[in-house]
């Protein structure tokens, strides 16, 4: 949450050409609702479920994919995006995600946490998230993390 991955990843589609899919959009299309409703009425599991669902759908050739921060955490999900995708994971501090959505509201796993609540969060999908094949300092303007994710996409 909070390193600019739907910004960033449009950017790249932009630039690439190329399909631009948000995997939360397509949840809350699946569900018609948002995701707070979804969490509110349905919990996380049904949540999650619904990313595994529309998952696949995403990952299209020469599509950019901007995955819901807790999606790469479901191992089936880690293998599919590990065989169909170029992985890149915007590497943020902790303290740039909390200035960026402490203060949002909408955002379940967030909502009514501390600070260090959600730190634990965040410094537990670290590790997966740094098996991307891919790291891209993410603490920059989004149109020069956009750059350098370009460089790999091209690559």
């Amino acid at each position: 949450m909070g390193s600019g991955k739907t910004l960033v990843g449009a950017l790249v589609a932009e630039r690439a050409h190329a399909k631009f899919f948000d995997l939360d959009h397509l949840v809350e299309h699946e569900a018609g609702m948002s995701i707070a409703e979804i969490f509110a009425t349905s919990g996380e599991q049904v949540f999650r479920a619904l990313e595994r669902k529309v998952l696949p759908q995403a990952l299209q050739t020469d599509s950019v994919v901007a995955l819901g921060g807790g999606s790469v955490m479901d191992d089936d999900n880690w293998v599919l995006i590990s065989e169909r995708a170029l992985t890149v994971y915007l590497e943020i501090s902790f303290e740039s995600a909390w200035r960026r959505i402490g203060k949002l509201a909408g955002r379940p796993l967030i909502s009514g946490r501390t600070a260090s609540e959600v730190e634990a969060l965040f410094e537990g999908r670290r590790k997966r998230y740094e098996q991307a094949a891919h790291r891209v300092d993410g603490d920059r303007p989004a149109g020069e993390v956009a750059d350098d994710v370009m460089k790999l996409w091209s690559a």
